[in-house]
């Protein structure tokens, strides 16, 4: 092996190593968690693992969780734009989640129930 492989080699595994030990010690919230302990860890593999069976449910969730975020706003005075307030979403913990139910409850709707889900889009 020459130098040039060996040292791509280590440099390659050296940053997937060390990409394994960030990722896993990482938290998006670092206040909701105890050291390494993530505290809204049971809350998010409840909400993935979820399955959606009942076209009730499906079409509740659908309704209660809006496609955009409700809070992005633009503050207008005397019809020009002054104030643009960000989709504040990203900010909830666990929006990733809650989004993702929303969209097994849509497909649930459209693939098995063979229902028109534009409504929901």
């Amino acid at each position: 092996m020459s130098v040039k492989n060996y040292s791509a080699s280590s440099i390659i595994s050296s940053s997937w190593v060390n990409n394994i030990q960030h990722k896993s010690t990482k938290t998006r919230f670092p206040f909701l968690s105890l050291g390494t302990v993530d505290l809204l860890k049971p809350i998010r593999n409840w909400l993935d693992n979820r399955a959606i069976s009942n076209p009730v449910i499906a079409h509740w969730i659908c309704a209660i969780i809006p496609t955009q975020c409700p809070f992005a706003r633009d503050v207008k005075l005397f019809g020009h734009s002054i104030l643009h307030i960000p989709p504040l979403c990203k900010l909830n913990p666990l929006y990733n989640e809650i989004v993702g139910l929303r969209f097994r409850a849509i497909c649930y709707l459209a693939d098995e129930c063979g229902e028109d889900v534009s409504s929901y889009c």
